[in-house]
């Protein structure tokens, strides 16, 4: 759960076919390197209901990310927060690292625990109450069966990841980033209220006005302070339709400054984009924008559009139900099941630029990377958002009221290790670069990270960071995949 990639990166045009990638549009951030648990759940040297069923534990050695293998000693799944409570005292108590996972999308090793337990939380699932401004529901359930449960009422969650497989709980642990976050924030932003349990063993409800402390501690904490076991969700009203566009532009200038220029009028409900390699070796600019509405005829897009400066010509446009549109990426995980692509290893960098020299930035890093260093289905995305609407603590942007996300998402042909430890080592360089420029990663990126690169990262927060995990998690057992701490 904690190490759920939340914000999946991935676009929907990640394959050949340009009918498939045009029907899927840009899907994000970041299907089940780990199924569900079964099989008996023994006892074992004292700690509550583990699994040690050698397959179980094989599968649980895996992520999506396909780079890192950990095996871990048992899997424990909880039915409750008070199953939870009794397996970290314990763990606590033996200082054994304990890391939870929901649907297993953690890209570099962050929901694993060599040699520890894993918290299986897929099976804490339930809606419990929906209202039309909130819905309460357990940390291991989806995002696609929030959306089925609040359309139903005639609400959706005002952020939703592209790929609507991802765990409420690891969205939780991570920030959460969508098509709308620049209207929105994350989705940690629409968190109402949490249950946690803490790393030594306490449950607790925590919200901006009980436990805060906790709460601010949490959402995008990485896991380091407890596991989240419910959460309670800001709702707004959903739309009927979503008409969207894609507009391709000749070279990166022109799409940053239409990007710029359709943020800053608020033209779009959604606004994403891509850096695509062509088979000429060139890139190809894209835009995709959607715009929200109720009943009758949608707008064939001369308001929105005008006075852009795309190649018009090539433009597509397309409309949908809202629930079909926000479903677009489950067609492009099928393909990608199909051709094998999906259980490649994805050694994906994502971060965001400073608003002020982006541009100069991207266009560097872009004459240095080819269509080889993303693999043949990989692509970068590029897209302007605002962060005044951001007011979770812990996640870390540039200082500046613009920012652009900036994802290098590879995906090699093949599961060739050596090729896939080039490109860890490429993001590293491109991170470094970053960094120095006043970028900031977002941290579900696959490249391995220091404790004083994550001093770094959280920079002023690090010492109240610190002192929240001392307080709530002190034996530094959750979540070790990061290494924020030391942990290994």
């Amino acid at each position: 759960m904690q190490a759920t990639a939340a914000s999946y990166a991935m676009g929907r045009d990640m394959i050949p076919n340009r009918r498939a990638v045009l029907g899927a549009g840009f899907g994000v951030t970041t299907s089940l390197a780990f199924s569900t648990c079964s099989g008996a759940a023994p006892q074992a040297d004292g700690a509550p209901n583990l699994n040690h069923d050698p397959n179980v534990l094989n599968a649980a050695a895996n992520d999506f990310g396909r780079i890192l293998r950990k095996r871990p000693m048992g899997i424990h799944r909880p039915t409750s927060g008070t199953d939870i409570a009794d397996l970290l005292r314990w763990a606590s108590g033996q200082r054994i690292k304990v890391a939870a996972r929901g649907q297993g999308h953690s890209i570099y090793g962050r929901a694993m625990a060599e040699g520890g337990i894993i918290v299986d939380t897929s099976g804490m699932n339930a809606i419990t109450e929906i209202h039309s401004d909130r819905v309460t529901v357990e940390a291991g359930a989806t995002w696609q069966s929030v959306l089925d449960a609040t359309l139903s009422r005639g609400g959706t969650p005002p952020v939703l990841t592209n790929y609507l497989g991802l765990s409420i709980g690891g969205t939780v642990a991570i920030g959460g980033i969508g098509g709308s976050s620049s209207r929105y924030g994350m989705q940690t932003d629409q968190v109402l209220e949490l249950d946690v349990v803490t790393g030594d063993g306490r449950e607790l409800t925590c919200s901006p006005t009980a436990n805060a402390d906790l709460f601010d501690a949490v959402r995008a904490g990485l896991g380091q302070c407890g596991i989240v076991t419910r959460a309670t969700l800001h709702l707004v009203k959903a739309p009927e339709r979503v008409r969207r566009f894609q507009l391709f532009y000749p070279d990166l200038a022109a799409l940053m400054a239409d990007q710029r220029r359709v943020l800053t009028e608020e033209r779009f409900d959604q606004l994403q984009g891509a850096i695509l390699p062509t088979a000429t070796g060139a890139w190809r600019y894209q835009l995709e924008g959607a715009v929200f509405h109720d009943g009758g005829t949608p707008s064939d897009g001369e308001d929105v559009l005008e006075g852009l400066s795309d190649d018009r010509p090539a433009a597509v446009s397309t409309a949908a139900t809202y629930r079909v549109d926000a479903q677009a990426f489950a067609k492009l995980e099928r393909l990608l099941r199909s051709n094998g692509q999906w259980l490649n290893p994805q050694p994906w960098l994502l971060t965001f630029l400073r608003g002020s020299n982006a541009g100069q930035l991207a266009g560097e890093i872009l004459d240095r990377l080819t269509a080889a260093d993303l693999g043949p289905f990989g692509r970068i995305t590029c897209y302007p958002m605002f962060t005044k609407a951001i007011r979770t603590p812990m996640v870390r942007m540039p200082d500046e009221d613009i920012v652009f996300v900036f994802n290098v998402i590879r995906i090699p042909a093949s599961d060739d290790a050596a090729e896939t430890a080039r490109m860890i080592e490429q993001n590293r360089v491109l991170y470094d670069r970053i960094r120095n420029a006043g970028g900031v990663l977002y941290p579900v990126s696959a490249l391995p990270l220091t404790v004083e690169d994550w001093k770094n990262h959280f920079g002023s927060k690090w010492q109240r960071f610190e002192q929240a995990a001392r307080q709530y998690d002190p034996s530094h057992i959750l979540t070790p995949g990061y290494g924020l701490f030391g942990q290994t």
